[in-house]
């Protein structure tokens, strides 16, 4: 008797295992099909971020897709269709410029540039204090200095 309970137990165990196997096998495609899907029409950069002034928060991988009027922030490990955050094109200013702090170089890579960015104030004054960092390569910092500065053709600023 001792052995059948064994054997149900070992079976079990076993069926457990594939499907846990399986679920993790199937989370895992489902995160590269998404990160596929959000790179593939261009656009798209891999850049880190964090909320600005609390050096205390992690940074969080993600990718950022360019669009007219916002730079949508989607985190690669994440399911969510959504993006996490985005940034409104219209007032983004860059405040500061930086490498990678000491502290910074236990989530980052020493060949990332560190930005901060805000929104300028109502009377277009820069913003006194940023509200995000981005940290990307040099030539992803690039592109976005590029989007940043460049219009759609035939977009018209409304003040």
């Amino acid at each position: 008797m001792e052995e059948l309970i064994s054997t149900v137990v070992f079976r079990i165990a076993e069926w457990l295992f594939l499907a846990l196997l399986l679920a993790a096998l199937l989370g895992l495609v489902a995160v590269t099909a998404r990160r596929f899907v959000l790179e593939r029409g261009g656009g798209a950069v891999e850049c880190y971020l964090r909320p600005a002034g609390r050096a205390s928060a992690p940074w969080r991988i993600g990718c950022a897709r360019y669009g007219s009027g916002e730079l949508r922030w989607y985190r690669i490990f994440s399911l969510r269709p959504r993006p996490t955050a985005e940034l409104s094109r219209r007032g983004l200013v860059v405040v500061g410029r930086r490498e990678p702090t000491a502290a910074d170089l236990a989530e980052l890579t020493p060949d990332l540039v560190v930005v901060a960015v805000g929104w300028a104030a109502p009377d277009g004054s820069d913003p006194e204090e940023p509200v995000y960092e981005l940290a990307m390569t040099e030539s992803a910092l690039t592109g976005f200095l590029s989007w940043l500065e460049s219009m759609p053709p035939g977009t018209i600023w409304q003040s």
